[in-house]
């Protein structure tokens, strides 16, 4: 009776070392959403004419898997509306406007925002943005952390560019069936329109010609995120170890999410009148110093 009990408790012990194994879910390497079928939450910056639709980070299903990126999505601000002024002490920002037109309020500036406009703001400065026109404002809101050793210095002058400002270019390593525009990158650089960003690597446009590729890729430390403004094709994410990527359909207003050292890339359809805009915007992610 005794080994009875002793091997009834032994099994009772196993099996409770592996329910925490279960119950664990494995993180996402890379994820995607449709942001037509996604709805508005309220964060800080929202008030009743002002509506904030998470994509990825907070307020999304899975806002745990982006590491650096805090925020992605879409801010509505209604005719004649205005959001709350927001500042953040380690938290640097991107907007990019998709249509409509208002005015960014930064510190005791302003500054009149229209389509394809976008600009960076810095960590603690107060910004907000209003509309005082009949048609809604639609930008893309892009919230980054900034990591503790990095020493934030004073903010610098509000710069406001537009697309149309930019010349398209190849980049290294990328076929010349896609074209760049480069809109905002680190502090210190030359090569991107606005150079302020401490975390943010790249926030860049790219257009891909019929049949067009960018050749599937991966970063190893940085987290990326693409949203597709127009035209549709093939996302390239993740794949499987024999180093065949996964392919999945991809069209106007599909965001994908890319993890560090995660397989990216797109492939435009072959119609000759065919052509493909992607907003995209990567982010370093520092690798932690413990072995896990």
């Amino acid at each position: 009776m005794q080994n009875v009990i002793t091997r009834l408790f032994f099994v009772l012990f196993i099996v409770s070392l592996g329910l925490p194994a279960q119950e664990r879910k494995v993180e996402a390497t890379w994820l995607y959403r449709d942001v037509a079928k996604l709805r508005e939450q309220t964060v800080d910056l929202a008030s009743a004419s002002c509506k904030y639709t998470p994509i990825f980070g907070e307020g999304d299903a899975q806002p745990e898997v982006p590491k650096s990126v805090l925020r992605f999505g879409k801010l509505t601000v209604e005719p004649h509306g205005t959001c709350k002024l927001v500042e953040y002490a380690r938290e640097e920002e991107l907007y990019f406007v998709l249509d409509g037109n208002g005015v960014l309020h930064y510190g005791e500036e302003t500054h009149p925002l229209m389509p394809n406009d976008f600009t960076y703001l810095p960590p603690a400065m107060r910004h907000g943005v209003s509309n005082a026109s009949d048609q809604p404002l639609h930008l893309v809101l892009t919230t980054v952390r900034i990591p503790t050793e990095i020493t934030i210095e004073k903010a610098p002058k509000l710069e406001v560019a537009n697309l149309t400002e930019l010349k398209e270019q190849t980049v290294e390593g990328h076929p010349q069936s896609v074209q760049y525009k480069l809109l905002i990158g680190p502090r210190g650089t030359k090569r991107d329109r606005i150079s302020t960003a401490y975390n943010i690597t790249d926030l860049f446009l790219m257009d891909f010609q019929p049949g067009g590729t960018n050749f599937p890729h991966h970063h190893e430390n940085a987290e990326e995120i693409y949203l597709v403004l127009d035209g549709e094709g093939q996302m390239a994410a993740g794949g499987g170890m024999n180093g065949v990527e996964g392919l999945h359909p991809a069209k106007a207003g599909d965001a994908y999410y890319f993890r560090q050292n995660c397989t990216v890339g797109f492939y435009n359809q072959k119609d000759t009148a065919s052509k493909a805009h992607i907003l995209a915007v990567r982010v370093f992610v520092p690798i932690p110093k413990s072995r896990d």
